[in-house]
């Protein structure tokens, strides 16, 4: 029988009596904590962090509630402009789209055309319909934009452009004039008769259409080329003799310019370039003029 068994547990071995009396003597750390706790004085303990208050949302500054009422005026007094000079733009369209059997001969001036599909007879009818409904609505469309910007402008500003606003719709409807008369026919038919030379001729609908286009709109605007030198001296950024200064690289400028608007032939390029040299030598006497006459104004006041 073994005297150390469980049922003899009074009977302890050496090596039990070794294991009791290392326990016994290590040191109870968590009395002698909580024993520190007690001792640690109520003025010591840190005092709780109190919550951050959260910050409300910031309100718009009374400068931009301010400027924000006038922005929306302007947009939305642009944006009624805008809709009516495109109600009238789609008047002008559907008027001239409806009665294109009566514009038809002067538009293709008796040329022979062909169409290479159905869809090509729509496209040519849209596109002509566009360009005539453009060019009838430019005058309203100016005066909405007109309607828009005068309240804005200075004084000077506004009474150059309520003088000249019949000579700008003049020389625009000069210039289309112009294109469609003159530099049309002539540049029309002389590439005709060149390609004649060693082709069959065959002139598409489509290709009849933008080639017109070419030679009378921007004609209609580089028609304007007075008017804006005008503005220019009228506000004090252009002088006649600056123009003089410049005129050398003025008539090269001009010449790319033609070169670009007009049909890649030199006679359509040489046609636009006379008349554009002519428009600037008139815009130079009409600024000299203009500064002529201001000069005593100036002098009075």
């Amino acid at each position: 029988m073994d005297p150390y068994s469980d049922q003899n547990r009074k009977n302890q071995s050496p090596l039990d009596k070794k294991a009791n009396d290392e326990e016994t003597a290590l040191p109870d750390h968590s009395a002698e904590t909580s024993s520190t706790e007690r001792a640690v004085p109520e003025e010591l303990k840190p005092e709780p962090q109190p919550e951050e208050p959260r910050m409300p949302p910031k309100q718009p500054d009374d400068e931009k509630t301010d400027a924000d009422p006038a922005l929306i005026e302007h947009l939305t007094d642009l944006r009624k402009q805008l809709i009516k000079s495109v109600v009238v733009f789609l008047i002008f369209f559907i008027a001239v789209f409806s009665t294109i059997n009566l514009w038809f001969p002067y538009v293709t001036r008796g040329y022979k055309l062909i169409v290479l599909s159905p869809l090509e007879v729509i496209s040519f009818y849209t596109t002509i319909s566009a360009a005539m409904a453009f060019g009838l609505s430019v005058p309203f469309v100016c005066h909405f934009l007109w309607q828009f910007v005068k309240p804005g402008l200075t004084q000077k500003e506004g009474r150059f452009l309520s003088l000249y606003s019949p000579a700008i719709l003049l020389l625009f409807v000069g210039g289309l004039a112009f294109g469609y008369y003159v530099v049309n026919p002539l540049s029309y038919n002389f590439l005709v008769k060149l390609g004649k030379m060693n082709f069959d001729v065959m002139i598409t609908a489509k290709e009849y259409a933008r080639f017109l286009l070419m030679t009378t709109m921007p004609i209609g605007l580089l028609f304007e080329l007075p008017i804006v030198a005008l503005f220019l001296s009228t506000i004090g950024i252009l002088t006649s003799e600056t123009m003089k200064k410049v005129r050398k690289w003025s008539y090269v400028i001009l010449a790319v310019v033609s070169a670009l608007i007009t049909p890649p032939d030199f006679l359509s390029q040489l046609i636009i370039l006379i008349p554009m040299i002519a428009l600037y030598e008139a815009s130079i006497f009409i600024v000299m003029k203009t500064e002529k006459r201001l000069v005593p104004d100036a002098e009075a006041s």
